[in-house]
C-alpha cells in the first residue's frame, strides 16, 4: 500500500450473511439465531456498489480489483455470489466451526486478520447489519488496523488522490476526506446500488472464491466463539402475540373516548 498513489490499487468490501426479515428469528438449543433462511444484508449492498464504483473510477478490476470478504457459515457462499453478481471481482469466505457464537470484539479481530492477509487500500462497510445493528464493526476494524475512518457517509468519491465523502449530521453537513490506507462505512443514502443483470450472473460464474480458516489467518480458536464472548444469550423466548386493540366508533363521542384511551394508557 502506498499514499503516494493518485488511486487505490485494490479495494475490499465487508459483507454479511443475516437472517432474512421476511421470516421471524429464531435461536438454536444454544441459543445462538438460526441462518438457515438467510440473505445477503441489505444495507452491505451499497457498500458494493460504493466499492465497485471506486474501482470503476480507478480504472476498472483489472487496475483496482475489489475483494469481497465474509465470515459466516457455509450457507454465507450466498451472499459472495450476491456481491460477485454486482461487480466484485473475487471472494474470501471465512469460514471455521471455532467460530460459532462470536461476538462484535472476536469478530472484528477476525477480520483484522482477513484484512492484513489481503492487504488492501481501502475497506467498505456498509452502516450496519440488518441483523444485529449495531454498527459498531467499521470502528472496530480501524482501531485495531490504527487506520483512519471516515463513517456514515452519505456520499463518496476519488477526487485528487484522496477519498472525499459527506456526513449528514443534526443541523450540520461534515465534508470528511482522506488518503489511505482507510477504512470507510456508507449509509443506504449513499448510493442505488445496481441489480445483476444475466451477463453479470454468468460472469460472476467463473469468478474465484477462496476458502480460509483461522489456521489460515493465524489465529487462536482461544480469541473467538462462544466461550471468548463478552456478552452471550442465557435464554430467548418468541415475541408475545400483540393484544387486540380497541376499536373507538364515532358515535358523537369519539373525542372523549379518544382522549380517555390516551389518558389511561400515559399517552398525553
Amino acid at each position: 500500500m502506498s499514499t503516494a498513489e493518485t488511486s487505490p490499487q485494490n479495494v475490499m468490501v465487508l459483507v454479511k450473511y443475516v437472517p432474512d426479515a421476511q421470516f421471524e428469528r429464531q435461536f438454536d438449543s444454544e441459543n445462538r439465531l438460526v441462518r438457515e433462511e438467510s440473505i445477503l444484508s441489505e444495507l452491505d449492498e451499497n457498500a458494493i456498489e460504493a466499492a465497485v464504483a471506486l474501482s470503476e473510477a480507478a480504472g476498472g478490476d483489472k487496475v483496482c480489483p475489489v475483494t469481497v470478504v465474509t465470515m459466516g457459515p457455509e450457507g454465507a457462499k450466498a451472499a459472495l455470489k450476491k456481491a460477485l453478481q454486482m461487480g466484485a471481482t473475487r471472494a474470501v469466505h471465512v469460514v471455521d466451526d471455532q467460530l460459532a457464537g462470536s461476538d462484535a470484539l472476536s469478530t472484528s479481530r477476525v477480520l483484522e486478520a482477513a484484512i492484513r492477509n489481503e492487504d488492501p487500500d481501502v475497506v467498505v462497510f456498509g452502516m450496519e447489519s440488518t441483523d444485529a445493528e449495531m454498527g459498531v464493526m467499521p470502528s472496530l476494524v480501524a482501531a485495531r488496523l490504527g487506520w483512519p475512518q471516515l463513517t456514515m457517509l452519505d456520499s463518496l468519491e476519488l477526487e485528487s488522490g484522496r477519498l472525499r465523502g459527506r456526513r449528514e449530521g443534526i443541523g450540520e453537513t461534515l465534508e470528511v476526506a482522506s488518503g489511505w490506507p482507510v477504512v470507510v462505512s456508507v449509509t443506504d443514502q449513499a448510493n442505488e446500488p445496481r441489480y445483476p443483470n444475466f451477463k453479470s450472473m454468468l460472469a460472476a460464474r467463473k469468478k474465484k472464491t477462496d476458502t480460509v480458516t483461522l489456521a489460515d489467518l493465524g489465529l487462536s480458536a482461544d480469541w473467538v466463539g462462544s466461550s471468548a464472548a463478552s456478552a452471550v444469550v442465557t435464554s430467548a423466548e418468541p415475541v408475545p402475540a400483540r393484544k387486540p386493540g380497541r376499536v373507538i366508533v364515532d358515535d358523537g363521542a369519539a373525542g372523549e373516548a379518544l382522549a380517555e384511551y390516551l389518558a389511561e394508557n400515559n399517552l398525553l
